[in-house]
């Protein structure tokens, strides 16, 4: 079983990258979940399920055009986070290690993030070009977040 915990704040914008995903991915064969701004509350979801892979979207500021999606290391995770979450999702990905065999976190580049509704033209887009390669179980082939390119 796959799964996918869609993370942010639609009231922020395109932070509501991965809400939006997790909504769309509902229409796929993924388990997936809308966590908001509280993933910590969806660990019990992840336990009961122990997915095969589990895959955390976020928006993140990694340097790249707003649209573009990276594979993020744990290590770096906190680097690109923009943070409208309590706990660092860091900690959270350690506290799931032994509830699922293999956990992901995918990076899309926001626009903006500001009060207000709505993803902006380029995430949309970018989020559907991601959710395309979720559907395709292309989730390996999304390039891995080189530090050096930020």
């Amino acid at each position: 079983m796959k799964m996918l915990l869609g993370i942010g704040n639609t009231l922020r914008r395109d932070d509501g990258a991965g809400n939006y995903i997790a909504h769309r991915m509902k229409e796929t064969d993924w388990t997936a979940v809308d966590c908001g701004t509280v993933p910590e509350n969806f660990t019990s979801v992840v336990r009961r399920n122990h997915p095969a892979l589990l895959v955390f979207v976020d928006a993140s500021r990694m340097g790249l055009s707003p649209g573009e999606f990276r594979r993020v290391g744990k290590e770096e995770i906190e680097d690109v986070s923009i943070g409208t979450h309590s706990l660092p999702l860091s900690h959270l990905i350690d506290f799931l290690a032994d509830a699922a065999e293999e956990i992901l976190f995918i990076g899309i580049e926001p626009e903006i993030v500001a009060d207000g509704e709505g993803l902006s033209e380029s995430v949309v887009e970018g989020a559907e070009r991601l959710i395309e390669m979720l559907k395709k179980e292309r989730v390996f082939d999304i390039e891995q977040l080189s530090l050096t390119r930020r």
